[in-house]
């Protein structure tokens, strides 16, 4: 198992320069080894066993494996309430007496790890986006200040060139905070989308799946209907046709188990939660970063938090006299140099920065 997702371990290796935040990070790299590891222990047999097996008489037993597996299987719904063992042999078996709208089909197996590949590739495209857009600004104005092993003289050098290139560059850096929360937003619409579509994925059943497993013991016995059991079932039916001997159609009803669906059921409860819970946290960042955008007095306190070192006058003053693409930047800064040396840059560039002339516009 560890050969097989040992080559994930690479989305875990601690930054030495970050760029963005930490819940972009989950997003952008846990989600993506968690859907990628999922989907590559769905698709290694060798470790969940044979992905279906019917039973059949009369006919070779991979042919029909093959057949069902490729045309999908199928339950009644009606008989999941049944008491198993008296009224139907399993749960959601039982005679379908060819009624065709009364059955339940099940096609989603054969796509499960495509579909997780591909959450999984959507779930790493804000990342892409974000770098190819920073395109190494952060690591270029850091110059390696965010430890503290430089000779004096060549850190207040580089201390000198930073300070330098943040009051040359001035009112110069909303497009790239605006490009970051751009993606941060794609962040928030990629997982609402991807919600929507396992839903239609699973007819309809994923939304509820999680409630419905939660409270699946707290209702009476013979009311129960295990959610994992109806929307992942171990045991299907499958009808195999075939010509006689004389030419006359015969109909062959089989019995298939699908023990994938045992990884399937696990699986997908995970990801509901997490998803859920990576949808709020996305949502009270998007309310976090409108703070951040159109209340000007939260970014003093946000300055003055990510390092208490800095004095709340000079973070005041940065935050009245920096639009905010500066005072991004600054802040980034923040949570990437050696605390004493970013409380020498804020200082200073509190003292050198000029106020924007006011125009009458609204400065962001």
């Amino acid at each position: 198992m560890y050969k097989l997702l040992g080559g994930l371990k690479g989305y875990f290796k601690r930054q030495d320069i970050y760029i963005d935040n930490p819940i972009f990070r989950l997003h952008n790299t846990f989600t993506t080894a968690l859907l990628l590891a999922c989907s590559l222990i769905i698709t290694a047999t060798q470790y969940v066993g044979q992905p279906i097996s019917c039973i059949v008489n009369g006919i070779p037993t991979h042919v029909v494996n093959t057949f069902c597996w490729i045309s999908s299987t199928f339950t009644m719904p009606d008989a999941f309430r049944r008491e198993v063992g008296r009224e139907v042999a399993h749960p959601g078996v039982a005679n379908d007496f060819n009624d065709e709208e009364a059955k339940k089909y099940y096609t989603y197996y054969q796509w499960v790890c495509f579909v997780l590949f591909f959450q999984a590739t959507a779930c790493y495209l804000p990342k892409v986006l974000w770098e190819a857009t920073e395109g190494g600004l952060m690591r270029t104005i850091v110059m390696g200040l965010n430890v503290a092993v430089y000779r004096e003289e060549e850190k207040c050098a580089k201390k000198q060139a930073l300070i330098e290139y943040v009051l040359k560059r001035l009112r110069r850096h909303k497009l790239y905070v605006l490009r970051y929360f751009a993606c941060e937003a794609i962040c928030l619409i990629n997982i609402i989308i991807q919600l929507w579509l396992m839903n239609r994925f699973f007819d309809g059943e994923f939304y509820s799946y999680g409630w419905r497993v939660m409270h699946f013991s707290e209702q009476p016995q013979d009311q129960r209907l295990d959610p994992m059991v109806y929307v992942f079932p171990r045991v299907t039916k499958c009808i195999f046709y075939k010509y006689g001997a004389s030419g006359t159609l015969q109909k062959h009803d089989s019995l298939c188990i699908l023990p994938l669906n045992i990884v399937n059921e696990k699986t997908y409860i995970f990801i509901w939660f997490w998803f859920i819970i990576l949808a709020i946290l996305l949502g009270c960042l998007m309310v976090y970063r409108i703070a951040i955008i159109f209340m000007p007095s939260f970014r003093v306190r946000l300055l003055n938090t990510i390092n208490r070192m800095v004095p709340r006058e000079a973070a005041e003053s940065i935050s009245q006299k920096t639009d905010l693409g500066d005072w991004w930047i600054i802040y980034m800064l923040g949570g990437n140099l050696d605390p004493p040396i970013f409380k020498d840059v804020v200082a200073e560039l509190a003292k050198q920065i000029e106020p924007p002339k006011k125009n009458g516009k609204h400065r962001l």
